[in-house]
Order: structure tokens, then C-alpha cells, then sequence
């Protein structure tokens, strides 16, 4: 009774096994400094919803009395049929991830962070950012072929984009049972672009490509051009894709608190506190979604293979369409770019940007080449929020 009572009559080595890769993902955060803010609460909620009988933490009541101790992978219906949660962090996934808020609350964090100087100094940096998301389609079509469903395949594909916000909202509102490895998925890999980037970018560019030189400076931008970047980005993708718009909305919204120069206590807050606050219970939330009985299987395997094929795949359209601007530029006497910056249109910021100015110095100690890849990096942000629209739209059609 004594062991039953405490849990131990119930631990598994699924548990263990979810420890384990708690615990990687806390030492990864901690001692690699691999996006320590995400990695470690994720890490954290994997070792503390693996502890069996913890209903307080992600338990779920059923109508005929029977409890879980975890959040199953399907509880949007176990919602509907009359299902309660009784955790806390249960009740906090469901109104933050069952309503979308906690995405979108960091997309205006975000937003307020981002700076899109370089991108408006050469608006041609959207096309690298279009580019990218190639791994974002590469990876649907790779799923669908392997067997996984049309919604499950756009929760995959669109960890090609990099984007660890995009991802959460778009899996929470098409595939909910593969959050915990499209997510974990989606960071880690963001966490490892300096390892993923680099040999794909010297596979597909000559030495003399990579010493492209392209000169530090850009023209200054004006004040209103600040301000009128993201209320135009808001209508046009509105327009385009209304599905984009919660995602697009909330980024540009943000943004616009940034550069307005009237709300700086307000922006202040976003990008500080108020995202701070919000990441870490998107992670632990994100984390404690991975527990044992739900997670392991071979499907989220198969979510981590196909993840870092996305990221490898986007880093080839990038790059590959730099190298084709190349070839155009010129017939408009421009000058050429840097092919390695068509790397940052996915949207891993300022990861991807660190990536290709890292390598263009190594190239050539005379290039600094992270304002041009900021520009493709911010366009990529934009491009992955648009592509999950697409996917929206597309499964409103089915």
C-alpha cells in the first residue's frame, strides 16, 4: 500500500525514459547554452509530469469519475465529451493552448524585439524568406508519403520554418497529439542551427562564394517607414491569407509598439517581463506535455527525423535562390549579394544571422554580413506565419 500510495508501483521505464530526455534538454539549456530559456522549463515539465499520480499538475477528471495524471493526447475531445482538467498546469494549457493565447501572446514579445531595418533597406530580402520555407513544404510532402495525415503533416512541415511559435499554435490547432515533439522539435533544432546550417551551406557555396563581400552599411531608414512597415505587412497578409492574421497580427502589433516612439514603458514591457513571462510557461507547458503514457511511440521518432530534414531543406532554398538572385542582380545593375545570407531566411532569430556572419568572417575577415542576414531572417518570421496559414486554409477547404 505504502508504494502504491507514493507512486512507485506505477513508475515504468517509459517514465525513465522521459527523464532522460528531460534531463538532456536541461543539461543542453544549461551547460551548451542551447536556448536555455526554452530547453530548461521544457526539460523541467518532462521530469515533472513523468512522476506518476501527479494529478495535480496535469491531471484530467473524466464525467464517470475516472482521473489521468497526465493531459492525453486527445483532450480537445475529452473536453467536449464533459472532461475537466485538475492540474494546474492543465488548466493553463488549456486556456493558454486550447485558446491559442500563449502562441500569439509571444508573437507581440517577439514583435517587440524584432528590429526590420535591414529587411525594409532591401525589400528583395522577402524572397530569400519565401525561399526557405521549401523545407517547410519539403518536410509536409516527405510526411504525407510516409503515412502521416494531412493535419499531421502540417504540424511537421511547418517545423521547417524555425519558428518555435508557429509551430506550438499551428500543431495545438491541427494535430494536438504531436505538440510534444513537433515543439520540442522545433527548439531543439533551433537550438542546434549552428551545427545543422554549416555543412549544408558549404556543400552548396564555392570558397569564393562565401568570400562575398558586401559592404556593413545600410541607408537610414525614416521613422515613418518604421511605422508603416508593419501596418502594411498586417493588411497585405490579411488580405492575402486571413488565416495568417492572429499569427501576423499580434508580431506586426508588437512591432509597432517598438517603432512608434510614443509607448516605450509599453514596448519595454513587451519584449522584457511580459515575454519572459509567457515563455516560461509556454515551455513548461510544452514540456509537461510529454509525458510517458501518451509519448512514447514511434510517431514523434519520426517527428525529430523529419524536423531536422526540414531545417536542412530550408537552408537549401535559401541558399539556393541567393545564388539564383545572383545570376539576376546584375541585369539591374545591383551589386551581388553574399549567397550564405539566402541561410537566414528561415526563421531562427538571430541564430540563423549569427550562423552566416560567423562564416562569412571566416570566409572573409573584411565581411560583416549580420545586418544583411538579419533582413532574410525577419522576412523568414513573416514567410512561416504565412505558410501556416496556408495550412489553415487549406484544411478549412477538406
Amino acid at each position: 500500500m505504502f508504494g502504491i500510495e507514493m507512486g512507485f508501483a506505477f513508475f515504468t521505464w517509459q517514465h525513465f525514459a522521459c527523464w532522460i530526455l528531460g534531463g538532456v534538454l536541461i543539461y543542453l539549456g544549461i551547460a551548451k547554452k542551447w536556448e536555455p530559456l526554452l530547453l530548461v522549463p521544457i526539460g523541467f515539465g518532462i521530469l515533472l509530469v513523468n512522476i506518476p499520480l501527479g494529478y495535480h499538475i496535469m491531471g484530467f477528471q473524466m464525467p464517470d469519475g475516472a482521473m489521468l495524471d497526465y493531459l492525453p493526447p486527445t483532450w480537445p475531445e475529452l473536453i467536449e465529451q464533459g472532461g475537466k482538467p485538475i492540474g494546474f498546469l492543465s488548466r493553463i494549457f488549456q486556456y493558454g493552448f486550447g485558446w491559442e493565447l500563449i502562441p500569439l501572446f509571444m508573437f507581440i514579445g517577439i514583435g517587440a524585439m524584432t528590429d526590420f531595418g535591414p529587411l525594409i533597406t532591401r525589400p528583395v530580402y522577402f524572397l530569400l524568406g519565401a525561399a526557405a520555407q521549401f523545407g517547410v513544404y519539403a518536410a509536409f510532402f516527405m510526411a504525407l508519403a510516409i503515412g502521416f495525415s494531412i493535419p499531421e503533416a502540417c504540424a511537421i512541415g511547418i517545423i521547417g520554418g524555425a519558428d518555435g511559435p508557429t509551430t506550438v499554435y499551428l500543431t495545438t490547432m491541427l494535430a494536438p497529439w504531436l505538440l510534444g515533439a513537433t515543439a520540442i522539435s522545433a527548439y531543439t533544432y533551433m537550438a542546434m542551427v549552428p551545427l545543422i546550417q554549416p555543412p549544408v551551406i558549404r556543400a552548396l557555396t564555392t570558397k569564393e562564394e562565401r568570400k562575398t563581400y558586401m559592404p556593413p552599411r545600410v541607408r537610414e531608414i525614416s521613422k515613418w517607414e518604421e511605422i508603416l512597415f508593419p501596418i502594411i505587412v498586417m493588411l497585405v497578409v490579411g488580405f492575402l491569407v486571413p488565416e495568417a492574421l492572429p499569427i501576423v497580427g499580434c508580431f506586426m502589433c508588437g512591432n509597432l509598439l517598438r517603432v512608434s516612439g510614443v509607448t516605450n514603458r509599453l514596448a519595454d514591457t513587451m519584449s522584457g517581463a511580459f515575454v519572459d513571462i509567457v515563455t516560461v510557461f509556454l515551455g513548461v507547458c510544452v514540456g509537461a506535455y510529454v509525458a510517458a503514457p501518451a509519448f512514447i511511440h514511434p510517431a514523434p521518432l519520426m517527428v525529430f527525423g523529419l524536423g531536422i530534414v526540414a531545417f536542412a531543406f530550408a537552408t537549401f532554398g535559401g541558399v539556393i535562390f541567393a545564388k539564383i538572385m545572383n545570376l539576376v542582380l546584375p541585369l539591374f545593375k545591383q551589386p551581388k549579394i553574399n549567397p550564405m545570407i539566402g541561410a537566414a531566411g528561415v526563421s531562427a532569430v538571430p541564430m540563423a544571422s549569427r550562423v552566416v556572419q560567423r562564416m562569412g568572417q571566416e570566409a572573409n575577415p573584411r565581411n560583416f554580413l549580420l545586418m544583411h542576414a538579419m533582413g532574410p531572417n525577419a522576412a523568414g518570421v513573416i514567410g512561416t506565419a504565412t505558410a501556416a496559414g496556408v495550412f489553415l486554409a487549406i484544411m478549412g477547404e477538406l
